[in-house]
């Protein structure tokens, strides 16, 4: 295979990922209050941290590296508690998070398959399922245009280039090939964005006084520091996309014919946590393997790292390029939400799914399911109801993500333990009425 032939694949598994990567930014970016400037810096350092991110799992080493044409970016499962924590303790507060639990992913890589057994599909399922039921609002919000009260908020303009956005995903999802399937997203918000451009709701001076080069640099928004409820929160985050990303290193598996073992899932998760490390040194955030990436390799037929290489260069050359960054932070906030709408609903579609292998036969997973789910929605609807709780337990309560979490492993545990004490035939008569 040529230069140019790998250099195209690789630029393709790049635009499969990039709204993907770039919309990460933008929504905890604007959610905490970043100005312009400073959006476009964190799209950049994020675009480059998904380069060095995948560099770490593709190039093997004797401690990092699952070696597979595997591409990485920030994790959706970490917006909201990112959300949570930068609006509540600060934004050098998620550094130092991520900082933290990078670590604690590396010390424990080697055990994630003990861990996982406290993460069986109930609790997984509804974690995943909180996580995008409560980012929703978000995204309606910037199909509105941005909070309600806003001038000209949830105007028929606003409302139709949403809509516009959502219905050109559905179109591309429905009649496209797999690669458009993969970057429908993107192909959408550029759509999307030009039909704004063409209205004349786009200001493009930004893009022209933007500099072509800049270098990363490191703690940009301050020294991190370290609060043990944000802590805790990322490191259910990074231990959930372990989980997830051993699902998709068993199908690349499978798709490469490459064998892998304990050994390169152990490397593998260190380079997850190498990554975290680093993300939150040059102020990005945590990064996990793309699923959509995936489809492509099937689809190409090409299983070659050298293809993944070109994507991770070139991310890391977007990095540097202060332009693209800060032409990404132009999108309308219609268009960006209507994405969102679907990418968030995606989440919770995915952990429905997860649901699915539950057996809601036995009361006591309807009764998981139920209370988590409905703790983590009821604080999302309302924070102030756990406004008053000693400061000891709005450790757990702070962010709804994590209250409806630790409601799903502590009821699990519990059920399990009730199960573990009581006569073996009681259990089997009780699972059979139920």
């Amino acid at each position: 295979m040529n230069t140019f032939k790998t250099a195209s694949l690789g630029f393709q598994h790049l635009l499969a990922m990039y709204t993907g990567a770039a919309i990460v930014p933008l929504i905890v970016g604007g959610a905490i209050g970043l100005g312009p400037t400073e959006l476009a810096y964190l799209v950049a350092i994020d675009l480059f941290m998904c380069g060095v991110a995948t560099l770490l799992q593709v190039w093997t080493t004797r401690f990092t590296g699952v070696g597979l044409p595997v591409v990485l970016g920030c994790t959706f499962t970490a917006v909201g508690p990112m959300i949570a924590i930068g609006s509540s303790s600060g934004i050098t507060a998620i550094y130092g998070a991520l900082i933290a639990s990078g670590v604690i992913v590396i010390l424990i890589s080697g055990f994630v398959g003990k861990l996982a057994r406290f993460f069986p599909p109930v609790v997984l399922g509804s974690v995943v399922t909180i996580i995008g039921l409560s980012l929703i609002p978000v995204a309606v919000n910037d199909i509105g245009g941005g909070t309600p009260g806003d001038p000209g908020f949830a105007s028929m303009q606003n409302l139709a280039l949403g809509g516009l956005t959502i219905a050109l995903i559905l179109v591309l999802n429905r009649i496209g090939t797999v690669f458009t399937r993969a970057a429908a997203v993107l192909f959408a918000v550029l759509i999307g964005t030009g039909v704004a451009a063409f209205l004349g709701l786009v200001d493009f001076s930004p893009v022209r006084e933007a500099g072509w080069f800049q270098m990363v640099q490191p703690f940009y928004f301050g020294m991190p520091t370290f609060d043990v409820s944000a802590i805790l929160v990322m490191t259910l985050v990074a231990i959930i996309s372990m989980i997830e990303s051993t699902g998709v290193f068993l199908a690349l598996s499978d798709i490469t014919k490459k064998p892998i073992g304990s050994n390169e899932l152990t490397k593998g998760y260190r380079a997850e946590g190498v990554a975290t490390i680093l993300g939150g040194i040059f102020n990005s955030f945590p990064y996990t393997t793309f699923s959509q990436n995936v489809g492509l390799v099937q689809l190409s037929g090409v299983k070659s790292r050298r293809v993944i290489f070109w994507t991770s260069g070139l991310l890391i050359l977007l990095g540097f390029l202060p332009k693209v960054a800060t032409f990404t932070t132009l999108i309308p906030k219609p268009v960006l939400g209507g994405a969102m709408l679907v990418m968030f609903g995606t989440v919770a579609a995915s952990g429905i799914r997860i649901l699915s292998q539950v057996d809601f036969a036995k009361n006591e997973n309807l009764i998981t399911i139920a209370l988590s789910i409905g703790v983590g929605l009821g604080i999302t609807a309302n924070p102030a109801i756990v406004a008053n709780m000693p400061e000891a337990v709005q450790l757990f309560t702070d962010s709804a993500i994590v209250a409806g979490s630790f409601t799903a492993l502590l009821l699990n545990g519990f059920f399990r333990l009730v199960d573990r004490f009581r006569p073996a035939e009681v259990v089997a008569d009780n699972r059979q009425v139920s």
